[in-house]
C-alpha cells in the first residue's frame, strides 16, 4: 500500500489492526450470537473466558490432589493403616513416592501397594509412632535387612 502523504498514513492503522482483531476473533469462534462478531463484545468476553481458563488450570491440579489424596486413603485403610503412617514410615524408609504415583499403585498394583504399606507399617512399629500402637507388623517384611 502507498501512502501519498503523512496524514493518510497516520489514519491508515495497517495490517496489525487486522491480526490484532483476527487474534480475538478466532478465540472468540465457539462463542454465540454477537459476542462472536462485535470486536467490542467479542473482548470483553475473550478476556473474562481466559480468566476462567487460568482460575480453572489451578481448581483442576487441587481437583487431581484430593482425588489422589482420597486413593491413597482409601488403599491404607482397606490393608489397615493411617495414610498419615504410611507417608512417615514411607519417608523414613527413603522410599519418595509422590501422591500420584502412590495414587496410581493403589487403584493399579495393589500387590505393590500392600508391600508399601506393610514397610510402612513395620517401620512405623520400629520408630514407636503413637498411632501404630495397636498395629500388627506384617510376617512378610524383615525389620533388620529391609528397614534398616
Amino acid at each position: 500500500m502507498v501512502f501519498l502523504s503523512l496524514p493518510l498514513l497516520i489514519r491508515s492503522r495497517g495490517p496489525d489492526e487486522f491480526w490484532r482483531k483476527r487474534k480475538i476473533f478466532m478465540l472468540a469462534a465457539h462463542h454465540l450470537g454477537r459476542r462472536r462478531n462485535c470486536y467490542s463484545i467479542a473482548i470483553r468476553s475473550v478476556q473474562r473466558a481466559l480468566q476462567y481458563c487460568t482460575k480453572g488450570r489451578k481448581q483442576k491440579k487441587e481437583d487431581m490432589r484430593e482425588l489422589w489424596e482420597h486413593r491413597i486413603q482409601a488403599g491404607a485403610q482397606e490393608h489397615g493403616i493411617n495414610f498419615q503412617i504410611l507417608k512417615e514410615g514411607l519417608s523414613r524408609c527413603n522410599i519418595f513416592l509422590n501422591r500420584k504415583v502412590l495414587a496410581e499403585l493403589a487403584v493399579w498394583e495393589p500387590r505393590s501397594f500392600k508391600s508399601l504399606t506393610d514397610i510402612a507399617c513395620a517401620r512405623a512399629k520400629q520408630d514407636h509412632f503413637r498411632e501404630a500402637s495397636n498395629i500388627e507388623v506384617p510376617k512378610s517384611v524383615y525389620v533388620r535387612e529391609l528397614i534398616k
